[in-house]
């Protein structure tokens, strides 16, 4: 059995400390730059809540790369000035979903899922489609990282080309997949597509944390 967190939320519909992924995610769901994070327990939970969230957000253990000096030096940093995204899909249940956060500070600024019948492709692919249709619509033209060069080959090629059956129950995943299919086809965009370097940077900060 997962051990009991509590989730705090600075920024979204409604803040404060919930007992539950429901109550957290019904608080966040929808509010663009929300920000949350769960904790072991509630005292910890209010103490961030009352806290600043930027002392909590982004602050996890700092990555310990295995690369050489070199291979770092020849990879660089990252653009912080950029947005994330991810996607996880539960090998058990089969339930898929992704977000994007601002690379900088973890802020969510979309969440989608979970959805049945999916992939973790398919989630990554949906994932950037989503963030160049979110930056479209605002008239932003930031960095987009993904870890998947996968999704970066979907995205480039217009197609998702998954393996994965169209069944009753992913009906709507489909018909998403179909729909950021045509927005590729009908739009442009000037947003850089880069690959996030996981070996030398740590985990995309989009990360679903459930590795």
């Amino acid at each position: 059995m997962s051990a009991k967190k509590y989730y705090t939320v600075w920024r979204g519909n409604q803040t404060g400390v919930f007992t539950s992924w429901a109550e957290c995610r019904k608080a966040v769901e929808g509010y663009q730059g929300a920000i949350y994070k769960s904790f072991p327990d509630q005292e910890q939970a209010w103490k961030a809540f009352d806290g600043n969230y930027a002392d909590y957000v982004g602050k996890e253990k700092k990555h310990v790369s295995k690369l050489s000096a070199a291979e770092l030096k020849a990879i660089g940093k990252p653009n912080l000035d950029s947005i994330s995204v991810d996607a996880a899909c539960n090998s058990t249940n089969g339930l898929m979903e992704y977000q994007g956060v601002e690379t900088k500070t973890g802020a969510k600024l979309f969440k989608m899922g979970p959805f049945k019948g999916g992939s973790n492709n398919i989630g990554e692919f949906l994932a950037i489609v989503h963030a160049l249709s979110w930056c479209a619509k605002h008239n932003i033209k930031l960095p987009i990282y993904t870890d998947s060069r996968t999704a970066m080959v979907w995205v480039r090629n217009k197609k998702a080309k998954t393996r994965v059956e169209p069944t009753p129950e992913n009906a709507n995943l489909f018909n998403l997949i179909k729909r950021a299919e045509q927005w590729l086809k009908n739009n442009t965009w000037d947003n850089p597509l880069l690959k996030w370097e996981t070996e030398a940077w740590g985990e995309i900060p989009a990360d679903f944390g459930r590795k």
